[in-house]
């Protein structure tokens, strides 16, 4: 007898069957999180040393803003790298 995680299982994999991915788009989504992943650390740096600045001279307003820009920016590559990934996936 099969429990019910497998007969779940089973009727997902019926209802949406999960495509295989070839080495090819496998290599092109790791290539692209290592893209991402050098953008992400890339603006951390330069506005993490801009809300280091601001938190020395007291202008707290200022290095919210740029915490804030920091995430934002984080969020817009994030969604960015997602519908990249989608594409490869697709095979477009």
């Amino acid at each position: 007898m099969k429990t019910a995680y497998e007969l779940a299982m089973e009727r997902l994999s019926k209802a949406a069957p999960v495509k295989k991915l070839t080495d090819e788009q496998k290599k092109s989504l790791a290539e692209l999180d290592s893209q991402y992943a050098a953008k992400v650390a890339e603006r951390e740096l330069a506005l993490k040393e801009e809300i280091n600045q601001a938190t020395v001279q007291g202008d707290l307003e200022k290095a919210e803003q740029l915490a804030k820009r920091l995430a934002a920016e984080r969020r817009s590559l994030q969604a960015d790298l997602e519908a990249r990934k989608e594409k490869v996936r697709q095979g477009q």
